[in-house]
């Protein structure tokens, strides 16, 4: 899935970046997410923070951006799908509510199993729970999960998770239900069955069905685009009112039933999400955890400013989630247009980056990684291969004989889009190209029109730094959405923002998704991510962390692995709710 986006300025201080090095073996960066000693930011990966929380209260959230996309058709950036499947709909099958890797763990949610495959695992089969009602009372259907699955098509809903369009039979060129036309690789003989059937063998797909995609959505509470505004409620919460921009309250659902839900706790009365604060002012306002903001917590990752302000202090640490967010910052290169045409030039990049520069400016080794492949640390037992051997520096010398190879000993000038809060690290990425004659301009976009703008590939730049993150522990989920040229669409395109059309990668994908042996295709996904590294559609960079500092009265709290390691709202609470105010 995409990376999230951020609006905070990435540029650490001295004395962040001494910090961050100190819980480090002597002060050296590690790469492929193993870290040398002690990370002062790390103490409390994989557990639980405040206790079990009493019910009640109002959790009051922090935030500098809106949602990107809150409609379960449209909802693919992590913090988006952990906040809408953990609050306001459920999915056929979820993430188990637990920390560490005890939140990879598949568990049903609208379904009563985890599905039941036939035909060679192209034909999957779920039951629906009895009992699943909606905040009006009436109940879900297998129909109104085939409604969202098909709404997900729609040209007017772009941005979704595209596992339907990838993987259902008879899906090429359906554009959506909105002119009465239906899949017919979607059967539903009941009220609470649902049939899919597949083009091709899957026997990942209980994983995909965590999507939002496979989230219901009744027909006549469908309002086309405007349903990002007001989803219909599925979940422990529904919207009791939302201003774009500014702010969001959910409120109970008293459809709701927990016996048929062993995953969401749903603790609060009421979550109140504040937007358009500013980041300094987050970061501040979670450290003094003041007043009503002992019952809040952030939205977004601590800025790198702010680590000199919490990793000495050992109360402030003792309320720091910092889980890994999984997820690799990339280079991408437009492949289809000069000079990135060009192998050579792409690999003149790769060498020119320096990628130490990048970690600094992301707040050093305490909230990083470096990364020297596609795929994160988890898809390769636990460490990245070093497969190109570059200095983490950089090699100058390197990158300017490959651009004098190209035809290009002078360099060349280019154009980078950048979500506002990647800025900094942008600007790192600048400095050390343009060393090997390589101009960049830094153009921003806000957090919320990010994707939209990069997904525009006629008229994006060519140069983008963003990122993927694997849906679940598979490589099929990272280089295919990635690095197939076969679904890249003109608007709402997704992952494969290199634009990368390679015959001999795609056909090695299909040869890799056809395999039955698991083990055999893990390794299979490893070296191929080597040999897509070599051609240099992209830059691996980073793999960050997701620091989030609580407020004090905040309890049942940790970073969700499977969402990148943002707070998994499933569980969390407050100590007393009394103290929240409300």
């Amino acid at each position: 899935m995409n990376k999230r986006t951020s609006t905070a300025v990435a540029a650490a201080l001295a004395a962040t970046l001494a910090l961050g090095a100190a819980g480090c073996s002597g002060g050296k960066h590690a790469s492929g997410g193993e870290a040398g000693g002690k990370n002062p930011a790390a103490a409390n990966v994989g557990n639980i923070v405040g206790g079990t929380p009493a019910k009640g209260g109002t959790l009051n959230v922090l935030s500098d951006q809106d949602f990107s996309h809150l409609d379960p058709a449209r909802n693919w950036v992590m913090d988006d799908m952990d906040f809408g499947t953990r609050l306001l709909y459920r999915t056929l099958v979820t993430y188990k509510a637990a920390p560490g890797t005890g939140g990879a763990e598949l568990v049903p949610d609208l379904a009563t199993d985890l599905g039941t495959s036939s035909n060679g695992a192209k034909t999957w089969t779920f039951h629906l729970k009895q009992g699943v009602k909606y905040e009006d009372g009436t109940p879900v259907t297998a129909q109104d999960v085939k409604y969202n699955v098909e709404r997900s098509f729609s040209p007017d809903l772009p941005g979704g998770a595209d596992y339907a369009a990838r993987y259902l039979a008879g899906a090429d060129g359906y554009r959506g239900p909105a002119q009465g036309k239906h899949l017919d690789s979607i059967r539903t003989p009941d009220d609470h069955t649902i049939v899919f059937e597949l083009r091709k063998p899957f026997a990942e797909f209980p994983n995909a069905t965590v999507m939002p995609t496979f989230a219901p959505v009744p027909k006549a509470r469908d309002t086309g685009p405007t349903y990002d505004n007001r989803p219909f409620s599925s979940g422990p919460y529904k919207v009791e009112s939302y201003e774009r921009n500014k702010k969001l309250v959910l409120v109970r659902n008293t459809g709701w039933d927990p016996a048929t839900d062993t995953v969401r706790k749903a603790y609060p009365d009421r979550i109140v999400v504040t937007m358009g604060l500013k980041a300094t002012q987050i970061d501040d306002r979670m450290i003094a955890s003041q007043g009503p903001d002992a019952s809040a917590v952030s939205w977004e990752a601590l800025r790198p400013e702010s680590a000199s302000k919490v990793l000495p202090s050992a109360e402030v640490r003792s309320r720091l989630l910092a889980e890994s967010t999984n997820c690799t910052d990339m280079v991408q290169m437009h492949t289809g247009r000069a000079p990135f045409d060009n192998v050579k030039v792409r690999q003149a990049v790769e060498y020119a980056l320096d990628k130490d520069t990048v970690l600094t400016s992301s707040g050093g080794p305490a909230f990083n990684d470096l990364s020297t492949a596609y795929m994160p640390a988890t898809l390769f037992n636990g460490k990245q291969p070093d497969t190109l051997k570059i200095p983490a520096t950089g090699d100058v010398a390197k990158a300017k004989e490959l651009l004098k190879e190209a035809d290009k000993p002078d360099g060349f000038t280019t154009k980078m889009t950048v979500s506002t809060g990647d800025k900094g690290r942008a600007e790192a990425v600048q400095q050390s190209l343009a060393k090997a004659g390589i101009k960049v301009t830094i153009e921003t976009v806000d957090p919320s029109a990010f994707y939209a703008t990069i997904g525009d590939t006629k008229n994006r730049t060519d140069m983008v730094y963003t990122g993927w993150c694997p849906d679940y522990p598979s490589g099929s989920t990272f280089l295919p959405f990635v690095f197939d040229g076969r679904f890249i669409k003109d608007q709402g395109n997704s992952g494969n923002h290199s634009l990368f059309r390679d015959a001999a990668t795609m056909k090695r994908m299909d040869e890799i998704a056809a395999m039955t042996d698991v083990k055999a295709a893990a390794a299979a996904w490893q070296q191929l991510d080597g040999e897509i590294l070599a051609k240099a559609p992209a830059v691996p960079v980073l793999v960050r962390r997701w620091p989030l500092v609580l407020g004090t009265n905040v309890a049942g709290a940790y970073g969700q692995t499977s969402f990148g390691g943002q707070l998994d709202y499933a569980t969390v609470g407050l100590k007393s709710p009394a103290k929240s105010g409300n």
